[in-house]
């Protein structure tokens, strides 16, 4: 379900039978071929390698623009440098599996963006920008758009996805395609992170034997890895902001309604979103602005009270934490005492900041509607997955649910070869939306995590946001028993529908461990605001080195 904080409800229901700007002068420009899949991952020898010297190390989008400004780069030579880089890191040194595909007309994009900006100036903040996106993202071109399942290996989606609309409008290159735990992680309540049949297993950047969370699996261990500017992932509960915290970046999870859903894959239309993935948070919101906006196939786009910024790097401020109320949602700690040690170092970095900590600020509700959540989704995956099936482009071997359990049986040996489709099934004997169950189900969700949740507590202590773990660090991966999730904190935004952004906080032994911010809805200017203002007091960021085990 495109989530790890999910693990503890899906054990219940299986056991119930269910930094730097770039400077200095390019590289010599590395040979690339002209796209397509990627190719297997390279052999577990050459893991571990350290990773080639490379001119946009820990780049930023204002340090790319600055870069393009005086000259010293192209978008061409920026495209370059990072399809060399997926070259060299994902498919060699390393072997990360993080993108599932390259974009054959990504060079052409950005000669003709390069033409452009000397002939009329750039379009904005994100013109020539290198973005990936997570392979459940519609774009009408050459890559295919599959959920990582075999099924749609061959699919092309019919038109772009809207936010695809206004990243091309925004003018920045997509590089290409991201691997991802299949169909977002919503299939199996055994499944590993970061596995699908089509791109193999995507390994942490930190340490290649550990998870990098999921289900925006490649999107983040990208990002981290320095293989694109920045990369957009989308989340139901925990797939933005798991993988993010995993894999030592930014994540930000919008209000279900601020970047439009029309063109994704679904799993749910109540918790579904897309949201940037970036190495600090000024590319986070800058990326956030170009994907933000209504649009007429969305009507979650024009919810009342929805608010779209044009520019929300205008809400950054290093002085943003001063007389900031934060309240301490500590029925999310305790699941790991290093984990803590990390986060009460965050949490004295925000006092210092002028923080004001309200603590304990608990979510009494949270738990107590794990159960109402997979029965939502069940109903809703059915319902969408079937809707965005009947209409798929060219390709798709299934068209229906139903075909799509058939196939994988079909495919068993490569499809199913560590864990089965639990979830699908399930969801396949599920009724249609206007079932009581289903209806009784979301009005508790919604009452338990929004009035009596995020919002009464909010309320009840006067706060702007409340603060807490991301999750745990990257456990080993392990195809056999499957994921080792610990803890986390994503589930009350993603049920509510709410915004969270999750920083980089500090390590536990050499892995990444991040801090989230949540809140009300369309408070994402709030919660960036808070959230640049502890980065910038923090700096908590590593670059990983791809290490092949933490013993390195």
């Amino acid at each position: 379900m495109a989530r790890h904080g999910r693990r503890e409800f899906l054990r219940r229901a299986a056991a119930a039978g269910t930094a730097a700007a770039v400077a200095g002068p390019a590289l010599a420009r590395a040979a690339f071929g002209q796209g397509g899949e990627i190719a297997p991952a390279a052999p577990a020898a050459a893991a571990g390698a350290s990773p080639p010297a490379f001119a946009l190390d820990e780049a930023t989008i204002a340090g790319l623009q600055e870069a393009m400004r005086a000259g010293r780069f192209t978008a061409r030579e920026l495209a370059e440098l990072y399809l060399a880089r997926i070259e060299s890191v994902d498919r060699g040194v390393g072997g990360l599996r993080s993108v599932i595909e390259v974009n054959p007309e990504a060079l052409g994009i950005a000669s003709a963006l390069d033409e452009e900006r000397r002939g009329k100036g750039p379009r904005g903040p994100l013109h020539g920008i290198p973005c990936l996106l997570k392979d459940n993202i519609d774009t009408a071109d050459g890559l295919r758009t599959s959920a990582g399942s075999l099924a749609l290996a061959e699919h092309t989606a019919r038109a772009d996805a809207f936010l695809v609309r206004r990243l091309r409008a925004a003018g920045a290159v997509l590089l290409g395609k991201t691997n991802l735990s299949e169909w977002a992680n919503f299939r199996s309540t055994h499944s590993t992170s970061g596995w699908s049949g089509r791109g193999g297993q995507t390994r942490n950047p930190y340490a290649l034997d550990r998870n990098p969370c999921g289900s925006s699996s490649g999107s983040g261990a990208a990002v981290s890895a320095n293989l694109a500017a920045v990369a957009v992932g989308t989340e139901t509960d925990g797939s933005v902001v798991c993988p993010a915290a995993t894999c030592g970046i930014v994540g930000v999870k919008p209000t279900v309604g601020l970047v439009s859903r029309s063109g994704i894959i679904p799993i749910s239309h109540t918790q579904d979103t897309a949201g940037p993935m970036a190495r600090c948070v000024a590319d986070a919101a800058a990326l956030l602005g170009g994907l933000a906006g209504a649009d007429p196939r969305d009507p979650a786009t024009g919810a009342r009270g929805a608010a779209f910024e044009a520019d929300y790097t205008r809400f950054l401020d290093p002085a943003g934490l001063k007389g900031a109320r934060l309240g301490v949602a500590r029925n999310f700690f305790d699941f790991s005492p290093e984990v803590d040690r990390v986060v009460e170092g965050a949490l004295s970095a925000m006092r210092e900041a002028g923080a004001v900590l309200v603590d304990p600020a608990s979510l009494e509700t949270s738990g107590k509607y794990d159960d109402d959540e997979l029965e939502v989704l069940l109903y809703e995956f059915k319902a969408d997955l079937d809707a965005y099936l009947a209409q798929a482009g060219p390709g798709a071997a299934v068209r229906t649910l139903a075909e799509l359990i058939a196939f994988n049986e079909e495919h068993r040996e490569r499809e199913m070869p560590f864990f089965g489709q639990e979830l699908f099934e399930r969801a396949q004997a599920k009724g249609p939306l206007t079932d009581a169950a289903y209806r009784k189900a979301l009005a508790r969700c919604r009452k338990l995590s929004r009035d009596e949740g995020i919002d009464a507590v909010l309320g009840k202590h006067r706060l702007d946001a409340l603060v807490a773990p991301s999750n745990g660090p990257a456990w080993m991966t392990d195809p056999v028993n499957g994921d080792h999730y610990t803890g986390g904190s994503s589930t009350p935004a993603a049920v509510a529908g709410y915004p969270s952004v999750t920083v980089p906080a500090g390590f536990v032994r050499g892995l990444p461990v991040g801090v989230s911010f949540f809140g009300r809805a369309w408070s994402e200017g709030v919660l960036l605001r808070i959230a640049y203002a502890f980065e910038q007091a923090a700096k908590a960021r590593r670059a990983p080195r791809l290490a092949a085990t933490l013993s390195d």
